[in-house]
């Protein structure tokens, strides 16, 4: 277009430029790279495993019901829904104790469900835990 003043033509590339962009927010905040996995923490009680599989000082991931479960003592466990509060995706790795969403980089603290690196704010939703017949039980009414 020669001749068109630049300011025109700026208009005219943001223009042709915003059904991509919308299509790349769009993407982002579905959790694009969650594999398109449950994006919900548990609505009901669920048995996760063994109490014995979480040693004391230990934190142990389970992504087939996205919640983390810490023991802090012997009969002391802690249990966090495992959905980023920034986009909700599900969190898929842990390290130690640090949660590490995949999707933008937020973490969090597997023991206490708090924000320790941002994009997220806000922490990790606490869930009811128990343990009943030597299975760790977590989720609304545990």
């Amino acid at each position: 277009m020669p001749g068109t003043p630049p300011a025109r033509r700026t208009v005219l590339r943001a223009a042709a430029l915003a059904p991509a962009v919308g299509l790349g927010l769009t993407a982002c905040s579905s959790g694009s790279g969650d594999g398109g996995s449950n994006r919900s923490a548990p609505t009901a009680p669920v048995a996760l495993g063994k109490s014995d599989d979480v040693k004391v000082g230990a934190s142990k991931l389970y992504t087939d019901h996205n919640v983390v479960v810490s023991r802090i003592s012997d009969d002391d466990y802690t249990a966090y829904s495992t959905i980023c509060t920034h986009a909700r995706c599900p969190i898929k790795k842990l390290e130690g104790r640090k949660l590490i969403c995949q999707c933008h980089g937020s973490q969090f603290d597997a023991t206490n469900g708090k924000v320790l690196k941002e994009p997220a704010v806000n922490p990790l939703p606490e869930l009811p835990v128990k343990v009943e017949n030597g299975k760790i039980i977590a989720g609304p009414e545990a």
